[in-house]
C-alpha cells in the first residue's frame, strides 16, 4: 500500500468518524424526549385514514400522514378504566387490579404495589400531567398532575390551548402529557350536542348517509344515533388537530413522541364492553421524531399493554419487570414486521354490577373467547342500555341485533372460536366443529399459558369447574 493511498484511507476514516455522529445527531431529537398521548373515549376505527367513507377527520388523517398508521391495534379490554390501566401499567387489568370502572360506587383501583409509566418517568425526572380524563387510581400508582380543563374535556380547542401552556411552562424538563378527551362518549342526553363550544365547528351528518356497521340493525333510531356519534368524533378530531398545532407552536415537534388511540370501541351494543373486534380493534396513530418513513402503515398486531413500554423506550427509561408488553418503537418504519401476530385480552367488569369475565386470544386468522361465567346473561352498560338503539330493540321486540340474534348476544356459550378470514363478523362459532378441534386445542393452550404467565386470579376456574 503506497503512502498516498494510506493517507487517503486515513482521511476517509477520520472524516467518517466526524460525520457519522453529526448525522446521528440530526436524526435525534433536540432536547428532552417528550411524550404526548391523546386518548379518544369510545372511539372505534371511524376515521378517514381508516377508510371511513363519510366521517371527516382531518386531524387524525394529518397525524397518519406525519407518522405511522397501525392497522391491527387492539385494546386489552373494552372498558374505560380497565383499558386505561393497561395503557399506563403495561399489564392486563386482571394483573393490575383495575377490574372495572374507577369512579363512584364502582370504585375499582389498581393494586398499590403496581408501577405505571408515570411512576417510572417521575423517578427519571419527568413531569407527568393529564389534561381532561384520567379515570384510574390510586394516585400513588398514577402520579399525574391534573391540569385545569376550562369548559370540560369536550371543549377541545380550550384543551389544546392548555396543552400549549403546559408545554411552554415546563421549560427544558422532559414531560409526558396525556390529553384525555371525553368525545365520543355518550352523556345523559346523547353525545353532548346540546352545548356549543367556542372555536369548535359543528360537523353534522345526515342519518341517511351514515355507515351502519354489521353488528347493528339498520333502523332510523340507529342511524340517528350514528349521525350524532360521527359528529362527536369530528369534534374529537378537531381536538387532535389543535393539539398537533400546539406541539408545533411550542417548538416541540422535533423532540416529542405523539400517540393517538382510543380506550375502547364505539358506544353501541356489540362493540363497547365486548371482546368482539368492534370493541377492541381500534385506531393507533404514532408519530416519532426519529422515524424515517412518514405516512406509512404497520400491520403488526400490537396491544395496549405495549404502549407503556414504547413510551419508556422513547424516554430511555428502563421497563419495569411487571410490564407484560413490549415496545413497538422499533417497527414504526416496517410494514410487516415478524413476530407480531397475536394479542390477548381480559374483561371482568365494566360497572360493578356487570360481572362477566372473558379471556381472549386473537391471531391473524382465529379468535378464541373463554366466557368464564357463561351461565349469566351478558350485562349491558347503563349508557348503552338507555340508548335509543337498545331501547328500540326492546320496544320493537326485535330478535336480531344486526348480524347476530339478540339471544346470541345475551346468552353465550363457554367457548367461542371464530375464523376471522371466513367470518369477520364473528357469528359462526366453530368451537364444536370437529374440523377445528386442533385449532381449538392450540388456542386453549395458548390462553391458559398466558393466564399463568400473567397470574390471572381466574385460573381457579379450571380447578373448580
Amino acid at each position: 500500500m503506497n503512502i498516498s493511498f494510506k493517507l487517503l484511507l486515513a482521511f476517509v476514516v477520520i472524516a467518517g468518524s466526524l460525520v457519522c455522529p453529526l448525522l446521528a445527531a440530526a436524526d435525534s431529537p433536540r432536547g428532552p424526549r417528550n411524550i404526548v398521548l391523546m386518548i379518544g373515549d369510545d372511539h372505534g376505527r371511524d376515521a378517514g385514514c381508516y377508510g371511513h367513507p363519510v366521517i371527516k377527520t382531518p386531524g387524525m388523517d394529518r397525524l397518519a400522514r406525519e407518522g405511522t398508521r397501525f392497522t391491527n391495534a387492539f385494546a386489552a379490554v373494552s372498558s374505560c378504566s380497565p383499558s386505561r390501566s393497561t395503557l399506563y401499567t403495561g399489564t392486563y387489568n386482571h394483573a393490575n387490579g383495575m377490574y372495572g370502572l374507577a369512579h363512584a360506587v364502582h370504585n375499582f383501583h389498581s393494586f398499590p404495589k403496581m408501577e405505571s409509566v408515570a411512576t417510572a418517568l417521575v423517578r427519571a425526572g419527568y413531569r407527568t400531567a393529564v389534561l381532561g380524563k384520567l379515570h384510574v387510581g390510586p394516585e400513588k400508582v398514577y402520579p399525574f398532575e391534573q391540569l385545569p380543563c376550562p369548559g370540560g374535556p369536550r371543549n377541545v380547542i380550550r384543551m389544546a390551548e392548555e396543552a400549549g401552556k403546559f408545554m411552554a411552562d415546563v421549560g427544558e424538563k422532559p414531560f409526558m402529557l396525556v390529553v384525555g378527551f371525553t368525545d365520543s362518549h355518550r352523556d345523559g342526553k346523547g353525545f353532548a350536542h346540546h352545548t356549543t363550544y367556542p372555536g369548535v365547528n359543528e360537523v353534522r351528518y345526515d342519518p341517511a348517509r351514515v355507515v351502519v356497521p354489521p353488528f347493528l340493525p339498520d333502523t332510523p333510531a340507529v342511524r340517528a344515533e350514528l349521525a350524532e356519534y360521527c359528529q362527536s368524533v369530528s369534534r374529537l378530531d378537531q381536538g387532535v388537530g389543535a393539539v398537533l398545532d400546539a406541539i408545533a407552536k411550542a417548538g416541540r415537534k422535533n423532540d416529542t413522541l405523539v400517540i393517538y388511540l382510543s380506550d375502547n370501541g364505539m358506544p353501541f351494543p356489540g362493540a363497547k364492553t365486548t371482546l368482539y373486534d368492534p370493541g377492541i380493534h381500534l385506531p393507533l396513530l404514532v408519530s416519532c421524531p426519529t422515524q424515517s418513513v412518514r405516512g406509512g402503515v404497520c400491520n403488526a398486531m400490537v396491544g395496549w399493554v405495549d404502549v407503556a413500554p414504547t413510551i419508556l423506550d422513547w424516554a430511555g427509561v428502563e421497563q419495569p419487570e411487571s410490564m407484560a408488553g413490549r415496545s413497538f418503537l422499533g417497527i414504526l418504519d416496517q410494514e410487516n414486521p415478524a413476530g407480531w401476530d397475536r394479542v390477548f385480552a381480559s374483561h371482568t367488569f365494566h360497572e360493578v354490577t356487570m360481572y362477566y369475565p372473558v379471556r381472549m386470544v386473537r391471531t391473524r386468522r382465529y379468535k378464541y373467547l373463554l366466557n368464564l361465567a357463561h351461565q349469566l346473561e351478558f350485562p349491558i352498560a347503563a349508557d348503552l342500555y338507555n340508548s335509543r338503539t337498545w331501547q328500540n330493540v326492546l320496544d320493537r321486540g326485535q330478535t336480531r341485533l344486526g348480524c347476530r340474534t339478540v339471544e346470541a348476544f345475551l346468552r353465550r356459550p363457554r367457548e367461542e372460536l371464530y375464523d376471522l378470514q371466513a367470518d369477520p363478523d364473528e357469528t359462526r362459532n366453530l368451537a364444536g366443529d370437529p374440523a377445528h378441534a386442533e385449532t381449538l386445542a392450540e388456542l386453549r393452550r395458548q390462553l391458559r399459558d398466558w393466564q399463568q404467565r400473567t397470574n390471572d386470579p381466574w385460573l381457579i376456574k379450571y380447578e373448580h369447574e
